[in-house]
């Protein structure tokens, strides 16, 4: 089953992007998955195709039309009906690698790209948007944060990594960040790779890659050393 994305965004040109080269290029080239931008701009009614409009109440910057967003969210809803609608804006939910790995087992999503000072509020009482976040950052549009949530998911897709393995032992898929990694030379500018890691003892390394990273997690990202530690309790 194929993987479907589908972007509406004022920019449709910025896609595939970065998707279009390394493992992501690769698998959709292969029909792992697909990509359709959509022009926001081809559900606007009037001759100018406007998208945008002064703020209610005063203010700097433009608003995204609510009546063009519901029109272009419902062409997404009849292509694509089981695919959620997620809204890339900072005042959205913080993706986390749980619903990433939620949305890349389903058959795709349709990622609305904000620009300007974001969306009318009534989309996401009026149709069901999902709003996301990738960051307590301001982005100068939904497109980059599309492309990261797209490129997160598309890498968990089956073989798109290669060994079904890949994924298990990186950042945040046990509640942790992922121990630190060496290779050769052995020693660098007077730096060694530490002895566990060259012992040959697997025992040995699965018990100092795990203290690693609670010892990284609890110094590096205590709000997520928390939740882990409340997760264990």
């Amino acid at each position: 089953m194929t993987f479907a994305a589908t972007i509406l965004t004022l920019y449709p040109e910025m896609f595939p992007g970065p998707l279009g080269v390394s493992l992501a290029g690769r698998a959709l080239e292969e029909g792992v998955w697909s990509c359709d931008a959509v022009q926001i701009r081809d559900f606007a009614k009037d001759k100018h195709r406007t998208v945008d409009d002064k703020p209610a109440g005063g203010g700097a910057g433009m608003v995204l039309k609510v009546d063009v967003l519901a029109t272009a969210v419902d062409h997404a809803l009849e292509i694509q009906p089981d695919c959620p609608v997620l809204a890339m804006t900072p005042r959205g939910k913080p993706i986390t690698q749980r619903r990433i790995r939620e949305l890349s087992a389903g058959a795709g999503v349709t990622i609305l790209c904000g620009r300007f000072e974001g969306f009318d509020e009534r989309i996401f009482e009026a149709r069901p948007v999902e709003e996301i976040s990738v960051g307590n950052i301001v982005l100068s549009g939904g497109e980059p944060a599309a492309i990261m949530l797209l490129d997160a998911c598309i890498r968990l897709l089956p073989g798109v990594m290669g060994a079904p393995s890949s994924g298990a032992e990186e950042s945040f898929e046990e509640g942790l960040l992922e121990y630190p990694h060496y290779t050769r030379p052995a020693i660098w500018e007077g730096r060694k790779i530490p002895e566990v890691l060259r012992s040959g003892d697997h025992a040995k390394i699965a018990a100092w890659r795990k203290q690693r990273a609670e010892d990284d997690t609890r110094l590096r990202r205590p709000g997520l050393w928390e939740r882990y530690r409340g997760a264990r309790d």
